[in-house]
């Protein structure tokens, strides 16, 4: 029985338009010519930083990205506008929420002084492991506390999140938004819980 549903960062509850007009304009592009590169690399696997690359070979993409990180800190108008209403949602069904994802210095704290309902926040910077490193999924584990079978893991990506925390024990659950989410959700998703809006996950667990 789910007892813990645990929430990625970008593209499940924090909208990252603002980082992709960032790097347009690093590469001198507009945002939808930049958006529509990124979804064709995102499908060729190259991800962010092999499609920029692909685009602008000369660009020093770890100065740029130090420069962006400020793009990544969520602010109340980043929140898409179901987290609120998805949070209380679980809360009010008596499940346990969790928010760990792959994030720079500052976010959680950023997510913190939201005000977000959750019983932890964590992020990679704080953990020093990435996903889909399995290493991430035990700091997940030890977070909560509780047993894999007893948690969801909310997340846009199928490489990010559906498959490693599907292989860590837990229940993925994949929400197609966001630029990865768009491009993801194309891919065979070996019957993986697919819900389009936060307000939908506990009916559907």
């Amino acid at each position: 029985m789910i007892a813990w549903v645990v929430f990625d960062v970008g593209g499940v509850l924090v909208d990252e338009a603002r980082l992709i007009r960032g790097w347009a304009d690093v590469l001198k592009l507009g945002e939808e010519e930049f958006t529509q590169k990124l979804r064709e690399g995102i499908a060729a696997e190259k991800g962010i930083g092999g499609t920029i690359r692909a685009l602008a070979p000369e660009v020093d993409i770890k100065a740029h990205r130090a420069r962006l990180n400020g793009l990544e800190i969520p602010g109340e108008g980043d929140l898409y506008p179901d987290v609120r209403a998805g949070l209380a949602s679980l809360r009010k069904a008596g499940l346990r929420i969790g928010i760990a994802g792959n994030q720079p210095a500052g976010v959680a704290e950023a997510l913190t002084a939201l005000g977000l309902d959750a019983d932890f926040i964590a992020t990679s910077h704080q953990w020093g492991v990435s996903k889909p490193d399995a290493r991430f999924f035990d700091e997940v584990l030890k977070a909560t506390g509780a047993e894999p079978a007893q948690i969801a893991y909310v997340g846009d990506r199928i490489d990010n999140d559906v498959e490693p925390a599907r292989a860590a024990g837990m229940r993925p659950v994949f929400i197609p938004r966001g630029i990865w989410g768009e491009v993801h959700d194309a891919r065979e998703r070996g019957g993986c819980l697919r819900v389009t809006a936060l307000t939908e996950i506990y009916c559907s667990l």
